[in-house]
């Protein structure tokens, strides 16, 4: 079983050779791979006689990096079992070369790192920047959105061509201007070194990219960063914080909860008016009420925003073991038996006792009762057909009708609508939607009325209940007509 010496071939030409990895590769000792000849070391070694065996071809066999990088370790591995073999790499060995990590990882291999300059010291150099005030190194073959963090400077390598700029591009406009500068810095410290800094944009239009390519972005303002999660807890720290806001320095859980309802409720509004754009301000809204308790909770000690993120992350992985787990579903139905079974298991855990104690007491009360419906249900505690429920709904009338005091009567309305929602459920039919369109359906009919008022000089008020529902007849004949 041979030997495999990785030798990194620097980041310029042959002058940056160590006089011992030199005197290695070109004393015919062993077998040469390389991972590509596209490097000014190795053109100038195959001028001295060395040969190489490139593997610039299985770049063209598969689609993604990751399956090239591991064809190369294959081969490399096969041509190793009976003898050693030097492998060379641009740069060092350790920066920025998945085939030298998938190489570490064999255990029944020898494999030894030797020379290489990294191109790190000459980018620095040619940037002028210091990477102690913070610096990302991200392949550009392989990242995701997710993985930028535009506060520190960022350099993106392994740009070879412009296929990758074109990637990179794409990615840093999800969060960057168009217009945000970025610097490409290919052969640093050659003779051939090129920097260049254009637009975002531009970065893969009349660039030249290669091999030895490089982008550099620097960090971000908070201006351009106003869209990203952690500049909004900065926000929300700052207004809380010393020298912030007064009225947002004294809110408690307990004062916010109004603003939180009203929130939720015209995310509703904005949702039935297919307003997309109010739909994004309202959900801002409610995620600011959302930041704000979060907040409370870390100024008192309690919890904090990362809490309510890990909460609801794990509860959603628990909650679908079907896509985070083994288990298999076939349907919709599947999966919310599964979602109930958990629920149940989480609610024996957090001592939960009663099978209502899910449903919310401060929820709207047609929500609640249907809730509390759907609970019940599931126990076997329901009417076990529509006629049954009808029924009911009669009986719970004729007991308000005969109601004889205020109390009574109260009492007696609560029953029957608490059986109408009862109806709609064994209809299917969600009664707080079709409740609100009714309400809608009011407010601009009625809308219509006091317009009409208007143009015709009266006041609404003073207007005789025939007149005011024949003008209402006409409100309805418009809403078909507009249909």
């Amino acid at each position: 079983m041979g030997r495999i010496r990785i030798i990194g071939l620097g980041a310029g030409d042959i002058d940056q050779l160590p006089l011992g990895v030199y005197r290695t590769l070109t004393s015919g000792e062993n077998r040469i791979f390389t991972r590509t000849m596209d490097h000014p070391a190795v053109l100038s070694l195959q001028s001295e006689g060395v040969t190489f065996k490139s593997f610039d071809e299985v770049y063209e066999r598969f689609d993604s990096f990751e399956e090239v990088y591991r064809a190369i370790t294959g081969e490399l591995l096969e041509a190793s079992e009976a003898a050693d073999i030097c492998y060379t790499v641009p740069g060092h060995p350790m920066v920025a070369e998945r085939t030298v990590q998938l190489l570490l990882d064999q255990k029944d291999r020898e494999v030894t790192v030797e020379g290489g300059q990294s191109f790190l010291d000459d980018t620095f150099k040619a940037l002028r920047i210091d990477p102690i005030e913070g610096l990302q190194f991200i392949d550009a073959t392989g990242f995701e959105r997710k993985d930028v963090s535009y506060r520190q400077h960022t350099l993106f390598c392994q740009v070879y061509d412009t296929m990758i700029a074109s990637e990179v591009k794409l990615t840093l406009l999800e969060d960057l201007p168009a217009d945000y500068p970025v610097t490409i810095v290919t052969a640093a410290g050659s003779e051939k070194e090129r920097v260049e800094t254009v637009s975002l944009e531009e970065l893969d239009r009349e660039v030249v990219v290669d091999n030895l390519t490089s982008v550099y972005v620097p960090p971000a303002n908070a201006e351009s960063l106003s869209h990203q999660f952690g500049e909004l807890r900065h926000v929300i720290a700052r207004l809380r914080g010393p020298g912030g806001c007064p009225w947002d320095q004294k809110q408690t859980h307990a004062s916010l909860k109004k603003y939180l309802i009203e929130e939720a409720y015209e995310v509703i509004e904005a949702i039935d008016s297919e307003d997309d754009e109010h739909l994004a301000d309202e959900l801002g809204d409610v995620l600011l009420q959302v930041m704000l308790h979060s907040q409370i909770g870390e100024d008192e000690g309690y919890f904090t925003i990362d809490d309510v993120i890990r909460s609801v992350t794990e509860k959603m992985i628990r909650r679908h073991p079907h896509i985070f787990g083994d288990t298999q579903v076939q349907t919709t139905e599947d999966v919310n038996r599964n979602w109930e079974a958990i629920k149940q298991e989480e609610k024996h855990t957090s001592g939960r006792e009663s099978l209502l104690d899910g449903v919310l007491k401060h929820s709207p009360a047609l929500l609640q009762a249907i809730d509390l419906q759907k609970k019940a249900s599931k126990v076997g505690f329901d009417w076990n057909s529509k006629a049954a429920v009808l029924d009911k709904m009669k009986e719970e009338w004729e007991e308000y009708t005969s109601a004889e005091s205020k109390r009574e009567q109260e009492k007696e309305l609560g029953d029957f609508l608490f059986t109408v929602a009862n109806l709609a459920r064994h209809d299917k039919i969600d009664a707080e939607l079709v409740l609100q369109e009714t309400n809608r359906k009011f407010r601009r009919r009625f809308t219509f009325l006091e317009e009409e008022a208007e143009r015709s000089g009266q006041r609404l008020e003073k207007m005789p209940l025939e007149e005011l529902e024949q003008w209402w007849i006409k409100a309805k004949e418009k809403e078909r007509d507009d249909l």
